[in-house]
This record gives C-alpha cells, structure tokens and sequence, in this order.
C-alpha cells in the first residue's frame, strides 16, 4: 500500500498542472479529459488511503490477538512457578546436610515434610481456583 501511494501522489500533481493548463500541448478540448483523469486520480488516492487505514487496523487487532495468547500463557507459567516456589525452599532447606536438624531424627520426619509440601500444593491451587487464575 505504501509503494502504490508512492506511485499514485505524484501522478496527482502531474494531472493537475495539465489541467490547469500550464502547458502548451494541452487544448481546451482535453482539458475536459484531464479533470476527470484528474478525478479518478483522486479516487485512486482516497482509496489507497482507505486500505491502508484497514490494513493498520487489521494489523493492531492481530497484535491485540497475539499478545492476548501471550498474556494467557504468561498467567499459566506465573501460576506454576508461583505453585512451585514455597516447594523449591522446603526441599532446598531439609537438602542441606546439617548434622542436628531435628526432623532429620524423627521416624515420621520424611512423609511429614512430604505432606506439608502436598499441603501447600494442595492450598495454593485451591486458591488460585478461587480467584479464576487457572
């Protein structure tokens, strides 16, 4: 659209100085010619301009479309490594190798850890649920 309204601008002044009669190679007769060459010209113009308005909106709603999936996409990973966060530092501290951490004694130390983790798995896409995030 832009190459085409390239071509067509100058064609407008070109037809217009003709018509007005500013050279001597135009007669009166064509100068009836050269205003409705003139006005098609125009048209021609109008139109380029008209597509190219449509083409830009079609544009910004396939941008709207696209960052709409994005955002969708970015709310699910958000969610995930929102899910996955208190996990990571609960597994990263009883990961340590510390000689006297009490739950490291207790019979029922590892399925406890295990359960607090199912737990807050559990609670926080309960949440998320709640406020329609997933």
């Amino acid at each position: 659209m832009i190459f085409l309204r390239k071509s067509v601008w100058p064609l407008r002044e070109v037809v217009g100085a003709l018509e007005r009669g500013e050279s001597s190679l135009v007669t009166e007769s064509t100068g009836i010619y050269l205003r409705d060459v003139y006005d098609h010209a125009i048209q021609v113009i109008d139109t380029v301009e008209t597509f190219r308005d449509m083409l830009s909106g079609m544009l910004d709603i396939y941008l709207s479309s696209v960052s709409n999936r994005l955002n969708a996409v970015m709310k699910v990973l958000t969610v995930i490594s929102t899910i996955f966060l208190p996990l990571t530092f609960i597994g990263g501290l009883y990961g340590m190798n510390f000689k006297y951490m009490p739950e490291l004694e207790w019979h029922w130390g590892y399925p406890a850890v295990i359960a607090v983790m199912v737990i807050i798995a559990a609670w926080m896409l309960v949440l998320f649920k709640r406020k329609k995030w997933l």
